[in-house]
């Protein structure tokens, strides 16, 4: 055991808990994906179930080498960066819209020029917004309650992309607009400017869903969802899903609705792992999500500085409120919103920004790198550490 944790200290920073979360979703991952992609490998790959399950893994293994390596940068550098992705995402999101990969009545893939490489801009700028809207806290504190300073330029960046994002994606622009809400509360600002931030969103996201390309398909999902005249068929199978998984499941491997249900490895993978692992299963990883986010917020109490707590606790928030959506969707408590489950569902950018999110919030959990340090003669007195409001 003391080898085990020598080796962990050597070669894996950060918080432990979350390594072993982290690492416990991706098996489960790897081991889901491949049940459930049964019939896609009949369709596309000639019945070779192989050829998803080390994709899948090759994927997974890639992203814990992306959170490795942001776990070992000092997450100072992350407020640099992410307002660089912010700037770049701009533009992105609307050469997208305009001229992007249409999935789904939607563009939302970018593809680089004379490559096969395709991702979705949106994952960037979400990331990039937490951060930039971190900095933006973290500088503002001893002027937080200042409307000019401090409310307008988070009005700014906050409605534009949320607004850009919404055009082509609207459940992820109401999460990510929810989670910049929370960000900004963790950070103190005045409820009263928070009030107003939320009529700005109340403003821009249905200006988007006008606007958007999927305003037809949103508003028909919350009629469907509201109304029980008709349960929608991803919906109808899901519920079967798990009803029939009863306490412990049907085994690994032996789901029935894997055939039937629309996109089991991604948007409605938790059905799968209710299927097969029970209740027990499906509890265990809203446990391991709800534990994540615990884990989260602990770092934010325990930082010394102002942006890696709301950094820890803006990413946080954005991964285990998708995780949350994703399960209350395959339940019946949301209506559909085609967000897939971070660390489970299969996929490949979205795989690796998950795991680099994850790689910053380990990097914050280090606590202050050596050249955060303070050096003042009286450097031997207790350290502050930043306290959320």
């Amino acid at each position: 055991m003391s080898i085990l944790k020598a080796w962990f200290d050597r070669n894996l920073k950060g918080d432990p808990i979350i390594w072993f979360i982290v690492i416990l979703l991706s098996t489960l991952s790897i081991l889901v994906v491949y049940s459930a992609t049964g019939t896609l490998a009949h369709k596309r790959a000639g019945g070779d179930t192989e050829k998803y399950l080390f994709s899948h893994a090759m994927y997974v293994g890639f992203a814990l080498l992306l959170m490795w390596a942001a776990s070992n940068i000092k997450y100072k550098f992350y407020a640099v960066v992410g307002k660089f992705l912010l700037i770049v995402s701009v533009p992105l999101l609307l050469i997208t819209y305009f001229f992007g990969s249409a999935v789904n009545e939607a563009n939302r893939w970018f593809q680089i020029p004379w490559t096969n490489i395709v991702f979705q801009p949106s994952d960037i700028a979400k990331m990039a917004l937490i951060a930039t809207l971190a900095g933006l806290l973290a500088k503002r504190q001893r002027n937080i309650a200042n409307f000019k300073e401090s409310l307008i330029p988070m009005i700014i960046v906050v409605g534009l992309i949320c607004l850009l994002i919404g055009l082509a994606n609207m459940s992820t622009a109401i999460l990510l607009f929810s989670t910049c809400l929370l960000l900004m509360f963790i950070g103190r600002v005045p409820l009263k400017q928070i009030a107003v931030l939320i009529l700005v969103g109340a403003i821009a996201l249905p200006t988007a869903l006008m606007l958007g390309q999927r305003g037809g398909t949103f508003q028909s999902r919350i009629s469907s969802f509201a109304s029980n005249d008709e349960i929608p068929y991803q919906a109808e199978h899901s519920f079967i899903a798990i009803s029939t998984g009863g306490l412990t499941g049907k085994g690994p491997g032996k789901s029935e609705q894997r055939n039937t249900l629309p996109h089991p490895y991604s948007d409605f993978i938790y059905s799968i792992i209710v299927e097969e692992y029970g209740l027990i299963g499906g509890v265990g990883v809203l446990f391991l999500y709800l534990a994540l986010l615990y884990r989260g917020m602990r770092i934010v109490v325990s930082s010394t500085k102002p942006f890696g707590g709301l950094l820890s606790a803006g990413l946080s928030f954005a991964l285990v409120l998708q995780a949350m959506v994703n399960m209350a969707v395959a339940v019946g408590l949301g209506p559909i919103t085609g967000l897939p489950l971070p660390l489970l569902s299969m996929g490949g950018t979205s795989l690796f920004l998950t795991g680099f999110s994850i790689g910053i919030i380990l990097s914050v959990s280090r606590g202050d790198h050596d050249d955060q340090i303070d050096t003042t003669p009286d450097q031997n007195k207790p350290r502050k550490t930043f306290q959320a409001a």
